[in-house]
């Protein structure tokens, strides 16, 4: 069994920052990847930022240059860090890691985490 536990959510004025917290547990050979997503009623789910096992980060551009995902290969974390937060990144945000398990791999999925931007 998997579990990713999340955490850093909440209510933030614009401009403001906020930084989300992923950890994952559990048995598995490696994690592929880590990342987060995005979604918001009446909307598809946007993927905000990834981090690869091989060091390669990729961001929605609309996040380019105000978010920053880091990984944390030890405890199997990754944080992403978002600075001048606009109203439209209100959002549900969920966590996904693309797990290894050497027989083969699959995506799991955190519980997600309300962010509210709101002056």
């Amino acid at each position: 069994q998997v579990q990713l536990v999340e955490s850093g959510g909440g209510l933030v004025q614009p401009g403001g920052s906020l930084t989300l917290s992923c950890a994952a547990s559990g048995t598995f050979f490696a994690i592929l990847s880590m990342g987060w997503y995005r979604q918001t009623p009446g909307q598809q789910r946007e993927s905000v930022a990834r981090v690869y096992s091989s060091g390669r980060i990729t961001y929605a551009a609309s996040v380019k240059g105000r978010f920053t995902i880091s990984r944390v290969n030890a405890n199997n974390t990754v944080f992403l860090r978002m600075n001048s937060l606009q109203s439209d990144d209100t959002a549900i945000y969920t966590c996904s890691a693309n797990i290894d398990f050497e027989v083969g791999y699959r995506e799991h999925w955190g519980q997600g985490t309300v962010v509210a931007v709101v002056s």
